[in-house]
């Protein structure tokens, strides 16, 4: 197995590929990475209300638009991308929230 390319030295789709999968296994991992925090958010919250907390989605979303724009992006276009991530973030967090309350 070759190593993956960074894309300005991509000269194949198929590397393309191959980097485009590789980043996509790294991003899994850190959605991974991710969750766990919402784990512990639902273990840590004693009020299911506040599982859902709109002024910290805000921030959320302000600061990853922020980073879009300084890193060259479209802010938007990241900032739908995680309005996705952190609505499931939630509805997964109050699920976990749930189920340990049930289970204690």
């Amino acid at each position: 197995m070759t190593a993956v390319k960074i894309p300005e030295q991509c000269q194949t789709m198929t590397e393309v590929r191959a980097g485009v999968d590789q980043v996509d296994r790294e991003l899994v991992a850190l959605l991974v990475r991710r969750f766990g925090y919402m784990d512990a958010a639902a273990r840590i919250k004693s009020d299911r209300g506040t599982v859902r907390d709109e002024v910290r989605k805000a921030e959320v979303l302000d600061n990853v638009a922020r980073e879009a724009e300084a890193a060259g992006l479209v802010s938007e276009r990241l900032r739908a991308v995680w309005n996705e991530l952190v609505e499931q973030s939630i509805a997964y967090e109050a699920v976990q929230w749930d189920r340990l309350r049930a289970d204690g």
